[in-house]
This record gives structure tokens, C-alpha cells and sequence, in this order.
């Protein structure tokens, strides 16, 4: 696998990568890439790791798995490239920050790339997944791979927001110190849930408010493309 990664990150997750389970975790995609479409592209498996160093990390959002139609996933969770259709849980990112925060971001804009680009770790749980099949590529491994990329940001750094949205990314709770870091949990957006505490949860007015607070520049949530 070729791997496209921050060195800063490299460096942190270098004994992941090295471990056993890595190893398999390697076969299974290569084994998964023979038969099947699987997403996102090789390049941007790992692109939350290298748009957003280690030592820059502000906010870490967790997703669960990537997007599994075509064209879709960009390695960083709840993002869609320019010109896809945005999906509707990022939709109701966009109307809560907009709620939140008075701003005006049109829900046809999907890129956060801008996001990453200020700290904003945009991590999926599993990093791929075969085409049109949510879920495929789980429990073969990523899980302890991003787990660790949590618990050395928790032990390693001070004053990180997490935001955990979802039953799934609030049990990644236990792996951060809250007394060192904000977590902050609600509801998952999608259209399922977000009725019951996404919207209104003030997660984005809330982050900026603890980095200004700890001498961060807060993030400008509007740069969306």
C-alpha cells in the first residue's frame, strides 16, 4: 500500500503500521482491491493523516466509514469532493453551523478540505470500504489503527475539541482524557437522528470558544468548497 501520510503522523502511528494486524489488514485490502471497487482511491486513505499534521491537530471529528458510491469518499470523513451532490448528514452539518453561528454556507458545497487545512482532523473509524456496501471494511483491523491515532492525540496533546456524533464515535469517548480535552457528544447528523440534539447542540460556537479560550485561533467553519 502506498501510503501518503504527514511524517508527523508517521512517525506517532510508525508501530501501528508495523504490527501484525497491519499486516493482515494490508492482505485484506489487497485481496478486497482484486475483486471489488473499494473507496476512496489509494492516495487518499489516508488523507486526514496528511492534511492535517499530528502537532496541528485544533478538532478531531470521527465518522464511521467512508461514502461507498462513486465519487464520493476523499479520505476525510463526511466530505465530498467539488461537485458531488452533498449527502444529507452533511447537509445538516451545514444547517446547524449556520444556526449556530449566523453564517450563510450554501448546502451545495461539500469540500472540507478547508477544515483540515486548519486543524480540524476529519477521521474516519474505517478508512476504506467496497463499493455500494456500508460497513464492508470493518473489523479487519482500521479500528485499531485509528484508535490509536485518538489515544496518542489524547496523551500526547493538550486542549484538542472532539466532537462525537453518534452512539458509534461517543464510545471513543474512553480512549480520550477529558480532564486534558473538550469532548463534546450529540446525536449523529443524519436525518435519522439530528432532530433528537444535533440541531441546537452549538458544537461549532462551543469549539471555537475553548480554543480561543486556550490561545487557539478558532476555526472559520465557512470555508467550505
Amino acid at each position: 500500500m502506498a501510503v501518503k501520510i504527514d511524517p508527523s503522523w508517521y512517525t506517532v502511528l510508525q508501530p501501528q503500521f508495523e504490527a501484525p494486524y497491519f499486516a493482515q489488514l494490508k492482505e485484506f485490502l489487497v485481496a478486497e482491491r482484486s475483486q471489488y471497487t473499494c473507496y476512496p482511491p489509494g492516495s487518499k486513505i489516508f488523507n486526514a493523516f496528511d492534511t492535517t499534521p499530528f502537532d496541528k491537530v485544533k478538532v478531531v471529528i470521527l465518522g464511521q466509514d467512508p461514502y461507498h458510491e462513486p465519487g464520493q469518499a476523499m479520505g476525510l470523513c463526511f466530505s465530498v469532493p467539488q461537485g458531488i451532490a452533498v449527502p444529507p448528514s452533511l447537509v445538516n452539518i451545514i444547517t446547524e453551523i449556520n444556526s449556530d453561528l449566523g453564517t450563510s454556507i450554501p448546502k451545495t458545497c461539500g469540500d472540507l478540505s478547508g477544515w483540515a487545512e486548519q486543524g480540524v482532523l476529519l477521521l474516519n473509524a474505517t478508512l476504506t470500504v467496497r463499493a455500494h456496501q456500508a460497513g464492508s471494511h470493518q473489523r479487519h483491523g482500521w479500528e485499531t489503527f485509528t484508535d490509536a491515532a485518538i489515544q496518542a492525540l489524547s496523551q500526547q496533546r493538550t486542549g484538542i475539541v472532539f466532537l462525537l456524533w453518534g452512539s458509534y464515535a461517543i464510545a471513543k469517548r474512553a480512549l480520550i482524557d477529558p480532564s486534558k480535552h473538550l469532548v463534546l457528544t450529540a446525536p449523529h447528523p443524519s436525518p435519522l437522528s439530528a432532530y433528537r440534539g444535533f440541531f441546537g447542540c452549538h458544537h461549532f460556537s462551543l469549539a471555537n470558544q475553548y480554543l480561543a479560550a486556550h490561545g487557539e485561533q478558532p476555526i472559520d467553519w465557512t470555508r467550505i468548497q
